[in-house]
C-alpha cells in the first residue's frame, strides 16, 4: 500500500475560530481517522463492503453521532463548527465515516416526552441511527414535487410511494420520510401540505409494506444506497414529526439542508486536503529522470496551487459554520461553500491523480477513492447547479428592477 501519510499541520492552528477545546477535539478526531477509519477505508472499499458494526459503536464511545445532541442526553452540546471540523477530519480518512454521523445527531425522535428523551440518548450513543427519504425517482432536487402520499387513518398513518437515493436504509433503526398529506390549495405554494415522518424498524431489514432495490453505486462505498417501495406502510400518528398543513416540513428540510451543504463542504475539504498530503509525500518518493518529482516546477506550483485552494474553502466554511451557530439563516452562504468547496474538492483530487500519473489510475493508491467519492459531492445534497440558483435569486430576485 501507498499510504504513509506524513503528519500535517493543525489546519485551524492559527485560525481566529481556534480555541483549546477545538484543537483537542480536532487532534482526537485526526488520531481516529488515521488509526482506525483509514485502515477500514483501505479493507472495504474496495469491495464495496458495508460499515461493520463494531466500527459503529466505536464512532458512537467517540460521541460523534452526537455532536449536536444537549450534554443532558449524553451528547456533546456543540454546534456545526465542531459537526464540520470533526467531520473534515473523518472525511480525510474516508468520506463515507464523516457522512454516517450525519445520520443521528437527535433526528427521528418521535412520541411523547419520555419516548423522545430515550430516543436522544440512543441518538447521541449511536444506537438511533437513520436514513432520510426525500428524493423520489422522478424528483431531485425539486423536493416541493414528491408524490409519496400519507393518509390518515385512525390513531395511523399509510404511506404509499417510492423514495430514491436513501442511504443506509437497510441497516438503519429508523427512515425519515418527506411525504404530502394533502394537494396544495389555490394560492398556496407548492410545499403546503407536506410532513415529515419516521418509520421505526430493525436494523439489517425492511419493515412490513418497503421493500427496497439496491442502487449499484461507483463510490461512497461503506454503506448501501437503496431505492424504496411504500405499499400501505403504517406508522403511529406520533411519528408524524411536523404539524400539518402549511409549509413546516419543508422549511425544516431546508434548513437541514443548509447545515448539510457546510457538512458538505467539510466533507469536500477533508477529501481534497487528504489528495494534497498524500501527494505531498508521492511525489517526493517517485522519481524521473534521475531525480524526484517533487523537484520538477511544473508539480511544484501545481502542489501550492492546490493547497491553498484548500486553505481557502476551509476558511470560508469555519465562517459559515459560525454564521449558522450564531443563529443566522445563511441560506445564501450556504450555498456558496457547498458549490465552491466541492467543485475545488472534485479539481484537487483529479489534479493529484495527475500527478500520480499511471499510479493514480489503480485501487494501489488511495487517490482514485478520494476522486470518486469528490465527484460525489457537488451532486448530493443540491447539485452545483442548484447552489447556482440558490446563490442568484438571493442576489437577483426574480421579477425585481434596479
Amino acid at each position: 500500500m501507498s499510504d504513509d501519510i506524513r503528519e500535517a499541520p493543525v489546519p485551524i492552528l492559527k485560525s481566529p475560530w481556534a480555541t483549546p477545546e477545538r484543537l483537542r477535539l480536532q487532534q482526537e478526531a485526526r488520531e481516529f481517522a488515521a488509526n482506525v477509519v483509514t485502515p477500514l477505508a483501505n479493507k472495504l472499499d474496495k469491495k464495496k463492503g458495508e460499515f461493520p458494526r463494531s466500527f459503529l459503536d466505536q464512532m458512537g464511545k467517540q460521541g460523534y453521532f452526537g455532536i449536536l445532541v444537549d450534554k443532558k442526553y449524553g451528547g456533546m452540546g456543540l454546534g456545526a463548527f465542531e459537526y464540520c471540523m470533526i467531520s473534515e477530519e473523518l472525511a480525510r480518512g474516508w468520506m463515507s465515516a464523516a457522512s454516517i454521523i450525519a445520520r443521528a445527531q437527535g433526528g427521528g425522535v418521535v412520541g411523547d416526552e419520555k419516548r423522545r428523551e430515550e430516543l436522544l440518548r440512543k441518538s447521541a450513543a449511536g444506537q438511533w441511527i437513520g436514513s432520510t427519504a426525500l428524493s423520489e425517482p422522478g424528483t431531485g432536487s425539486d423536493l416541493a414535487s414528491v408524490s409519496t402520499r400519507a393518509t390518515r387513518d385512525g390513531d395511523e398513518w399509510v404511506l404509499n410511494g417510492q423514495k430514491r437515493w436513501t442511504g443506509f436504509a437497510k441497516g438503519s433503526d429508523y427512515i425519515r420520510i418527506l411525504a404530502r398529506t394533502r394537494d396544495p390549495k389555490k394560492g398556496e405554494r407548492r410545499a403546503a401540505g407536506m410532513a415529515n415522518f419516521v418509520i421505526e424498524k430493525k436494523r439489517g431489514s425492511f419493515p412490513e409494506g418497503i421493500t427496497g432495490t439496491l442502487i449499484d453505486k461507483i463510490g461512497y462505498h461503506g454503506f448501501t444506497t437503496w431505492q424504496l417501495t411504500l405499499d400501505n406502510v403504517r406508522i403511529p400518528a406520533t411519528h408524524k414529526v411536523e404539524d400539518e398543513g402549511g409549509t413546516a416540513a419543508f422549511k425544516s428540510v431546508q434548513a437541514m439542508l443548509n447545515r448539510a451543504r457546510v457538512h458538505t463542504a467539510a466533507r469536500a475539504v477533508g477529501l481534497a486536503r487528504a489528495a494534497v498530503e498524500d501527494t505531498t509525500v508521492y511525489i517526493q518518493k517517485r522519481e524521473q529522470f534521475g531525480e524526484p518529482l517533487a523537484n520538477f516546477q511544473a508539480l511544484r506550483f501545481m502542489l501550492a496551487e492546490m493547497a491553498a485552494r484548500v486553505e481557502q474553502a476551509r476558511s470560508f466554511y469555519h465562517h459559515v459554520a459560525h454564521l449558522i451557530d450564531s443563529g443566522e439563516p445563511a441560506e445564501k452562504e450556504s450555498a456558496m461553500i457547498k458549490l465552491l468547496a466541492t467543485e475545488m474538492a472534485v479539481e484537487v483530487t483529479g489534479q493529484a491523480l495527475q500527478m500520480h500519473g499511471g499510479n493514480g489510475y489503480t485501487t494501489e493508491y488511495s487517490i482514485e477513492r478520494y476522486w470518486r467519492d469528490a465527484r460525489l459531492t457537488t451532486i448530493f445534497e443540491g447539485t452545483s447547479q442548484i447552489q447556482q440558483r440558490i446563490i442568484s435569486d438571493r442576489l437577483l430576485p426574480r421579477g425585481g428592477r434596479v
